[in-house]
């Protein structure tokens, strides 16, 4: 209903996305935003790249001006927690010791970090990258750091490697895995990466993993467990992230993996949405269910829920798609890489410009661009369309992929 009070749970991209997306469509009811940061909902990719290298203020992160929200009558609820969810009263109930009603609630509770559980990890110096908050910390010690250990070789490690030895840091990266990003892209990628990483200054660590930390009254090394020692003033872990599922499950949604929704993003209660990381989706594209850790997917279900809202059903339907940004390569991606028994290399592996098509049965079902936006948009919708594209079309850049894509079998 068109006034309807809107409660949501989070502040995030998902959240601001909602709050803009319903009054845009409409919407007249009250919209409340509950989030545990003190602050308005801000871009967490900037995070790992400019925000850490200084070359992005605070107020340039924010999805919105604060103004926003007052102008459009949205209630920001900053530096609170939703303690508990009641169902039967549709209310919430607040740390503060307030409570709230809703006739829609939307879980926009996001993700948290996952901890590496080891000794020494509490040690002064030794941080997670999640929020503006722990990147502020960091910065502060980015000046006087002399000797950095990433652990973990994914994008969050990669993107703060490139900073760091842009800084003349001396970095020392850790994963677990035998390559880098490897459950994400092919070998191929992985060895460019690897390539570009160490041509940089970055000493890469493969196949082992840090069992601890040691120091004083800060920490001073970290410990391999293949018996290894990197000398470190400043750690930073990025090991993934997990769901935040918990407000949800305790209410009685179902969960596995993320709150279970339709393709409305409605959950098993009827007047309940879950949008962003922590919601396990059916997605008709790909024609399976996954949860995404990807802001274009937070965005996009923000907008189908507000459209819902709004009194026009919207099923949540895209293909997935994400991006990095490290020292001057942009990678794009399009689609998921699972399952793949092709690959095809369109450009040089060995420049820094190329794009890498995944195939499965000969359908296009994913894309890795590397400084190549051409490649990245054709692929859009062709990964979409499950297209069929011949290999030796995909591979050969004298090709123009627009024709193609006129003229490619369903």
């Amino acid at each position: 209903m068109a006034d309807d009070h809107v409660l949501v749970v989070g502040a995030g991209h998902a959240a601001g996305q909602l709050a803009a997306s319903l009054r845009q469509g409409g919407h007249a009811g009250a919209v409340t935003l509950v989030g545990e940061e003190p602050i308005a909902p801000y871009q967490r990719p900037p995070l790992s790249k400019k925000y850490l290298a200084g070359e992005l203020d605070a107020a340039r992160l924010l999805l919105k001006p604060e103004s926003f929200y007052a102008e459009a009558n949205v209630n920001l609820r900053l530096g609170r927690r939703v303690q508990t969810v009641d169902v039967a009263t549709k209310s919430v109930a607040l740390d503060d010791g307030s409570r709230a009603e809703w006739d829609k609630l939307v879980f926009a509770t996001g993700s948290r970090v996952r901890t590496l559980g080891v000794p020494g990890e509490s040690l002064p110096g030794v941080h997670y990258l999640r929020t503006a908050a722990d990147v502020d910390a960091i910065r502060g010690e980015f000046a006087t750091s002399k000797r950095l250990v990433i652990v973990g070789g994914g994008y969050i490690g990669l993107e703060v490697a490139a900073v760091a030895v842009a800084h003349d840091i001396d970095v020392h990266l850790v994963e677990a895995q035998s390559r880098l990003l490897s459950r994400v892209v092919s070998p191929d990628i992985s060895d460019f990466y690897h390539r570009a990483h160490s041509e940089a200054g970055v000493h890469i660590h493969l196949d082992c993993s840090v069992s601890g930390f040691e120091g004083a009254e800060r920490v001073s090394a970290a410990l391999l467990d293949d018996g290894g020692r990197l000398e470190a003033d400043l750690v930073i872990i990025g090991i993934g992230v997990l769901p935040n599922v918990e407000l949800a499950r305790d209410a009685g949604l179902d969960c596995d993996n993320g709150i279970l929704v339709d393709g409305y993003c409605k959950t098993s209660h009827n007047d309940i949405y879950a949008i962003g990381d922590c919601c396990n989706h059916p997605n008709p594209v790909l024609g399976r269910r996954l949860r995404l850790e990807s802001v274009p997917n937070a965005l996009e279900q923000a907008k189908a829920v507000a459209a819902t809202l709004n009194g026009t059903p919207t099923e949540y339907a895209q293909v997935p798609w994400f991006w990095s940004d490290q020292y001057d390569l942009k990678l794009q991606i399009v689609g998921l890489t699972d399952g793949y028994d092709q690959t095809v290399v369109r450009g040089d592996l060995h420049s820094r410009q190329f794009a890498c098509f995944y195939l499965k049965q000969g359908r296009l079902i994913a894309v890795d661009a590397v400084n190549s936006p051409r490649e990245f948009l054709f692929s859009k919708p062709a990964v979409a369309a499950g297209a069929r594209i011949p290999a030796d079309v995909l591979s050969d850049p004298g090709q123009s992929l627009k024709d193609a894509a006129q003229t490619w079998p369903a």
